[in-house]
């Protein structure tokens, strides 16, 4: 099965991780979600062709950021423009999380024995995700609020041991027959047994059964061991993006 370019794994991205605040320029789209992660506190081009105006353009987007009260982000793609890239390059934009996106086919998969399927505003999946995240209530809550305006379907996935403590979660939505996975962590003491490779294999089952046919993720490029756990499973690389702040410090 031939697997699709960056265009339709990023419009599938824009379904699975939505913004709260979305506007549009053009092909470029600007995205607020109080923080919670770049990827949804950014903006992007959907279409290299939409290059021009940059330095305009840009300012727009560094106000519009700045009225939120959140840094100017760019999530740079292969879809991103040659002159957005020399602009901020020009303008002195700082590069950071150099990351991967991997995706594979997706065929029929057993879940695992210890794993659970949540919906994503489950209470129960929200505390053991912000358990195992270590996150601080604030932090939850902007996540929530994420997952409050998610359109399309999703679920939190959770691996427990044999003891039934949970020690591995994660969130999944489809978008375009695309399942995205996001927040994947395992708890720290728990890694290299097997959980994160259990959590996948329940989420693609789940996934695979509400009619998706591809499978993808974001990695970043210097998490060696998740980048083994997935071409493990059969994912591969398909392209690599990265992300621009303003500013050199």
């Amino acid at each position: 099965m031939a697997l699709p370019g960056a265009a339709v794994f990023e419009r599938a991205g824009l379904d699975t991780w939505p913004g709260i605040e979305v506007e549009w320029d053009g092909d470029w789209v600007r995205r607020a979600t109080g923080g919670y992660t770049k990827r949804a506190n950014s903006v992007q081009c959907l279409n290299a062709a939409d290059d021009g105006d940059v330095e305009a353009r840009v300012a727009a987007a560094v106000a519009w950021f700045n009225a939120r009260n959140l840094p100017p982000v760019f999530r740079m793609t292969p879809l991103a423009g040659p002159a957005l890239s020399a602009t901020l390059e020009r303008l002195g934009w700082r590069t950071i999380d150099a990351s991967h996106q991997f995706a594979m086919p997706l065929g029929p998969t057993a879940p695992d024995p210890l794993g659970r399927i949540f919906a994503v505003r489950d209470p129960v999946w929200l505390a053991i995700a912000q358990q195992l995240s270590g996150y601080d209530d604030a932090r939850q809550a902007r996540l929530e609020a994420l997952l409050a305006v998610i359109q399309v379907e999703a679920c939190g996935v959770a691996v427990f041991d044999a003891a039934g403590l949970p020690v591995a979660s994660a969130l999944m939505a489809i978008a375009d027959g695309i399942v995205v996975t996001g927040n994947v962590v395992t708890a720290a003491a728990q890694r290299r047994k097997g959980y994160g490779a259990a959590m996948m294999a329940t989420g693609h089952a789940w996934a695979h059964a509400a009619g998706a046919t591809i499978a993808a993720l974001n990695v970043q490029a210097d998490n060696a061991g998740a980048q083994a756990l997935y071409r493990g499973l059969g994912y591969t690389h398909q392209y690599d993006y990265h992300y621009r702040l303003a500013g050199t410090t």
